[in-house]
């Protein structure tokens, strides 16, 4: 039986796994030249499903942090993601977001007092190196706008999650925490009515009806790849620690790159595989239950606990193996 930290880890790693085939789906399936299209499409379906099945609508100041929410994890980051999608090939531009993890670790420092240990700036600085020997071992070409675009989406998701842990999730009119759902639906919902007005704006409608292909896979990118996804990371993001969970997002490089390479036939020789096999160190040491300890007692010391409760808990911890049974506290 799986204990509830390995349950709920691997639930959260569900997202960026399945994030890792959008830019082979993207690739394979999607009309050309349409990403606010495929933005579009992905979000906003998803937003209404999700809604559909929390029957839950923001209250007071949670209106406008849903929209910044939404604008930074999905409005902005969708818009370049799916730009990024269009001018490289699948594995490089998830490659790009390795930096995620380290960005979110910098910033959970700072705003959330999370601990930067050793440890998980280290597995930070390896989960770039890893997929720098990626990217540098391949023959595909490299795109400057398409790199800058999948640069953009990576910071401006890191700045989301970060808000996200920040801000917590919102009390219902009975006092009781809002789930996840019900703010993912939210953010999907103001990302996507934003990029709705700029597809109008800035790129259209499509000239020609879509065909049968393009339906089936903006059902699945907005069904899986959102509604299923996104629900799953914010989930875990409730529970987790930020730098700890932001290292699991080095799954969707992997992912991209084993998918470029079984159905698109990229090149992926002994480096590549030796940078998969660094990222793949990076992510296990970079969710460790050491840096769990350490993130759980700074939670402690805010306003809801004290630095008393963190040593007995760590007390408790180490009672029982060294192991950390986490409670959400938001």
């Amino acid at each position: 039986m799986l204990s509830k930290k390995l349950t709920l880890v691997l639930v959260a790693a569900l997202a960026p796994a399945v994030w890792g085939s959008t830019y082979l789906t993207t690739t394979l399936f999607l009309p050309e030249g349409r990403p606010l299209l495929a933005a579009v499409l992905r979000a906003l379906p998803a937003g209404l499903l999700l809604l559909a099945l929390s029957r839950k609508l923001p209250r007071g100041a949670w209106w406008w942090k849903s929209w910044v929410l939404g604008m930074l994890n999905i409005g902005v980051f969708f818009a370049l993601l799916f730009v990024a999608a269009y001018r490289l090939p699948g594995g490089v531009a998830a490659i790009v977001g390795g930096a995620q993890p380290l960005l979110v670790a910098l910033l959970a420092s700072r705003v959330l007092h999370e601990k930067l240990t050793a440890v998980r700036l280290a597995a930070g600085l390896a989960g770039v190196f890893g997929v720098a020997l990626i990217v540098l071992q391949s023959q595909a070409r490299l795109d400057v706008v398409g790199i800058a675009a999948a640069a953009g989406g990576t910071l401006s998701m890191a700045v989301g999650t970060v808000l996200a842990k920040k801000w917590g999730q919102p009390r219902g009119a009975s006092g009781r925490a809002v789930s996840p759902l019900a703010t993912t639906a939210w953010q999907l919902i103001a990302g996507g009515a934003s990029l709705a007005v700029l597809l109008v704006l800035v790129e259209g409608l499509p000239p020609e009806p879509l065909t049968a292909p393009n339906m089936w896979a903006y059902a699945y990118l907005s069904v899986a790849g959102t509604a299923l996804a996104y629900w799953c990371w914010f989930r875990g993001l409730a529970r987790l620690p930020a730098g700890a969970a932001a290292f699991l997002g080095l799954l969707s490089p992997v992912v991209a790159i084993v998918l470029g390479w079984a159905v698109m036939g990229q090149g992926l020789g002994a480096w590549q595989l030796a940078g998969v096999a660094v990222v793949l160190s990076s992510v296990f040491a970079g969710v460790g239950v050491k840096g769990w300890v350490h993130d759980t007692c700074t939670e402690h010391t805010g306003p809801r606990g004290t630095g008393d409760a963190c040593a007995r808990r760590q007390e408790l911890c180490a009672a029982a193996g060294g192991g950390v049974r986490r409670r959400a506290h938001h």
